[in-house]
């Protein structure tokens, strides 16, 4: 085992199938080959959080009945957004200093690996909602039915139970409805939930909606009940949000585009949650000029300063493809003086 330089190689090495899953910015399966190569620093980390690389390592057993084991790791990138090796070979030593180097498919061997990781610097726990989500993105992946919560959320949606009752339908419910959403009358039933939910359901159910390619229909929900808040006399920062990232991976990038382009016409874009919703969820609409440029001049104005503008603009800087439309954006010669003196503050502290 010492020639096994990679956490997928060692995994596979003790017999179990690997389906990496990235955690960071959308909850996403990644590939087992582009894992690797990033684990082999051939590529960069696709989608870096603050630059890190937040992803889960799903591993099922081989054999019949075992459940799957899950390590959540997080590792530090170097300045191309790719793996430190040192940190992966220091994670290595800790993986053999804990199993040793001969590994035994038996009950007992399993169980070590449930519990390997126990107290390493490299790990952390996703929040509750963001599991929920995991685990009904995997069950997908395996071909698994949905949780008993499932059923339950279904009646929610359909409007059955009354829109007040929404505080007794469990998380995972709302993931499972999210991640079945072609399934049956879900569709449907998404669409009237978008438009009439109250705040809390419809947040749970857009960072749900986050990470699926949605359909049209379910994108022209959001842009309606979005357009409504915009109309209001003091639109809900909250609310826009939402939408924000419950489009963000929509089927059709036009219409995430154009719920975007309209949040940001209102002075309340202004609000750093919205902008973080674009920058972190969002990210791939600010390749459009005609996005970025306005995304820009409300970053400059954001209700939390320079030090929010510049932390968004590095986070943003570090993804892969995202330099030269930014970059465009930054040099574009209309922008305003409040947007070039932030830039330029943001430069200065860099250079600094």
């Amino acid at each position: 085992m010492s020639s096994v330089s990679t956490i997928t190689e060692f995994l596979e090495s003790t017999g179990v199938v690997l389906f990496p899953f990235d955690m960071g910015r959308r909850i996403s399966h990644l590939g087992r080959d582009s894992f690797l190569r990033f684990e082999k620093t051939e590529e960069p980390y696709p989608f870096p959080l603050q630059r890190q690389a937040w992803f889960a390592l799903a591993c099922r057993r081989e054999q019949i009945g075992i459940e799957p084991f899950i390590w959540f790791l997080r590792f530090p990138l170097d300045e191309q957004g790719k793996l430190l090796q040192a940190t992966r070979d220091d994670f290595m030593h800790q993986l053999r200093e804990r199993l040793g180097e001969k590994l035994q498919q038996d009950d007992e061997q399993q169980q070590s690996m449930d519990e390997v990781l126990k107290d390493n610097p490299y790990t952390f726990k996703p929040r509750e909602e963001r599991m929920a989500l995991f685990h009904a993105q995997v069950s997908r992946l395996l071909k698994n039915p949905p949780s008993d919560f499932y059923c339950h959320a279904q009646e929610y949606f359909a409007g059955d139970l009354g829109w007040e009752q929404w505080a007794f339908v469990g998380y995972q419910g709302i993931a499972d409805i999210a991640v079945h959403f072609t399934d049956g009358d879900n569709i449907k039933l998404l669409n009237r939930a978008i438009s009439e939910a109250p705040l809390q359901p419809l947040e749970a159910l857009c960072h749900c909606l986050e990470s699926e390619s949605i359909p049209s229909p379910l994108a022209q929900s959001l842009i309606a009940r979005t357009d409504d808040e915009l109309a209001s006399e003091t639109p809900d920062p909250a609310l826009l949000t939402a939408t924000v990232r419950g489009i963000s991976k929509a089927a059709d990038p036009a219409l995430r585009d154009q719920l975007i382009k309209s949040v940001l016409k209102h002075p309340c874009s202004a609000n750093i949650e919205i902008l973080a919703a674009v920058s972190g969820r969002a990210w791939e609409a600010l390749k459009n000029q005609e996005v970025t440029n306005p995304y820009l001049e409300r970053l400059a104005e954001n209700d939390s300063g320079q030090e929010a503008f510049s932390h968004s603009l590095v986070d943003l800087l570090f993804l892969p493809h995202m330099r030269d439309p930014l970059l465009q954006a930054i040099r574009n010669p209309q922008r305003s003086t409040r947007l070039s003196t932030a830039i330029g503050n943001f430069f200065q502290s860099v250079n600094g």
